[in-house]
C-alpha cells in the first residue's frame, strides 16, 4: 500500500514537471512572435536600391585624412601607360617631378562620369594655360590597369595634353594615403583613389587639393591655375 501511494505521488510530480517543462517552451499563442507575412515585414523585405556615387558622404562613413600635405617630398613609385606607338612604358614620379613643376590630379576610375565629363577634360582644355604658366608635366593618375587608361584615353580623344597613368596596384596611391575603399557600392570598384589635384616643384608638393573622397570641389584645372 504504502509502494503505490510513493509511486502516485512520483508519477504526480512528473506529471507537473513535464507539463512546466513544456509550458516554458511553448508559450501560450497570446504570447508567440507575429506571424513574419505582415506589412511591415513586407516593407522590410523590399529591396533597397542604392545610387551609385564616387561621394564619400554617408553619416557612418569615417573622414578620410591623407599622409601627403604641403611641403612634403613626394614618395616615388612606378606608374605604367601605352606611348603613341601602343607599347607599354613605364615612368616614376621622381622622373616626372625631379628639376620639374608638375601637376599630378587622380581620379577615382576612368570611365566614370565626373571624371570623364569634368575632371579630365578640364584638364585637358586647359593644358596650353598651364604650361604658359610653367608647368612642364600635366599627369592623370588612376587605380585602374594601363589598358583600361589606353582605352580611356581613346574614347576621350586626348592626344599629349595629358599623361594618363595607371597605378595599378595602387602603390602610389597608398604611399600618399589616399586610398578610397569603395567595394561596398553597387558597381564593386573596390579600392581607388580618393579624387585630388597636386602641384610639385622638384618633387616638392606646393599644392594639395585633396577632396572628400570622390567629391568635385576644388581640384579642376582653373582651381590650379589660380594657385600658380
Amino acid at each position: 500500500m504504502a509502494t503505490s501511494v510513493t509511486m502516485s505521488r512520483f508519477l504526480s510530480s512528473a506529471a507537473a514537471t513535464t507539463t512546466t517543462t513544456r509550458a516554458s517552451l511553448f508559450p501560450p499563442k497570446s504570447l508567440s512572435f507575429l506571424p513574419l507575412k505582415t506589412s511591415l515585414y513586407r516593407k522590410l523585405s523590399k529591396p533597397i536600391k542604392l545610387p551609385f556615387s564616387t561621394k564619400t558622404n554617408h553619416p557612418t562613413t569615417p573622414v578620410i585624412s591623407a599622409s601627403i600635405s604641403v611641403g612634403d617630398k613626394l614618395p616615388d613609385a612606378t606608374l605604367s601607360f601605352f606611348d603613341t606607338d601602343g607599347e607599354l612604358q613605364t615612368t616614376t614620379i621622381s622622373s616626372l617631378t625631379s628639376n620639374k613643376k608638375a601637376i599630378l590630379f587622380a581620379v577615382p576610375g576612368a570611365f566614370t562620369p565626373t571624371c570623364s565629363l569634368k575632371h579630365l577634360p578640364g584638364f585637358v582644355e586647359k593644358s596650353a594655360e598651364l604650361k604658359s604658366k610653367g608647368v612642364d608635366t600635366i599627369a592623370c593618375i588612376s587605380v585602374n590597369d594601363a589598358f583600361v587608361m589606353k582605352a580611356w584615353k581613346e574614347n576621350l580623344g586626348i592626344n599629349d595634353e595629358v599623361l594618363l597613368l595607371s597605378d595599378g596596384n595602387g602603390e602610389f596611391t597608398k604611399a600618399i594615403g589616399c586610398e578610397l575603399d569603395l567595394s561596398d557600392k553597387p558597381v564593386g570598384l573596390g579600392v581607388r583613389s580618393r579624387r585630388y589635384a597636386l602641384l610639385a616643384e622638384d618633387g616638392v608638393v606646393k599644392v594639395a587639393n585633396l577632396e572628400e573622397g570622390g567629391a568635385f570641389t576644388f581640384s579642376g584645372a582653373e582651381d590650379m591655375i589660380k594657385a600658380l
